[in-house]
């Protein structure tokens, strides 16, 4: 089942997720949905504060980055394999140079900015079947786990970007608040103006 996809401005973004336990209510059909969401909104990545719930789960598929021409045919094939579920996750560890890369998101539509980020992580996670794991990424594969990690610990990449581009996306932002935008997917906007 296709969900909305909160947007900008929701207070469930900004909290930090709950843990969750295998016994969670229809674990299995919420990461179902989450993935049918998620490609519906041609996304690469999508968390559980997304489709409003405050939970430490998210769900990533890079098949889309897989056909940058730009990559090697190593890079490509990697991204074209690389779906996850990640419950419960804890980065443990950001190491080797900081890169820029041009990050979007399916609750901010319209916007999008060059984020910096470490281009390597440790990361301790359980999978769909609660099997703990603990492994190292990289690259766009790593970067692509900050941007959904980001937001079960209430953070959005905007947060991220300099005063000066914090500036120059205001009216952007509000025009979400205020549902004055039409992504062509199902949003939730939290601050609708109605019509008198």
């Amino acid at each position: 089942m296709i969900l909305p996809i909160v947007g900008y401005g929701d207070p469930v973004l900004r909290k930090v997720g709950e843990e969750i336990t295998a016994e969670y209510p229809n674990l299995k059909e919420t990461i179902a949905n989450m993935y049918e969401t998620m490609y519906n909104a041609y996304g690469v990545g999508l968390a559980a504060p997304q489709v409003a719930l405050s939970i430490r789960l998210f769900v990533i598929d890079t098949t889309p980055f897989g056909e940058d021409e730009d990559l090697s045919n190593e890079e490509q094939d990697e991204l074209k394999n690389f779906k996850r579920t990640f419950i419960n996750a804890k980065i443990l560890m950001e190491e080797g140079e900081e890169w820029g890369f041009n990050e979007g998101c399916l609750s901010i539509p319209e916007v999008r900015e060059d984020v910096f980020r470490k281009e390597k992580i440790t990361i301790e996670y359980y999978d769909e079947d609660f099997n703990k794991r603990t492994e190292v990424f990289d690259g766009l594969v790593a970067r692509v786990i900050q941007h959904e990690y980001d937001h079960i610990e209430g953070v959005l990449f905007t947060d991220l970007i300099s005063s000066l581009k914090k500036q120059l996306i205001k009216k952007k932002l509000k025009n979400i608040m205020e549902g004055k935008v039409r992504p062509d997917y199902k949003m939730n906007i939290f601050n609708v103006k109605r019509n008198r």
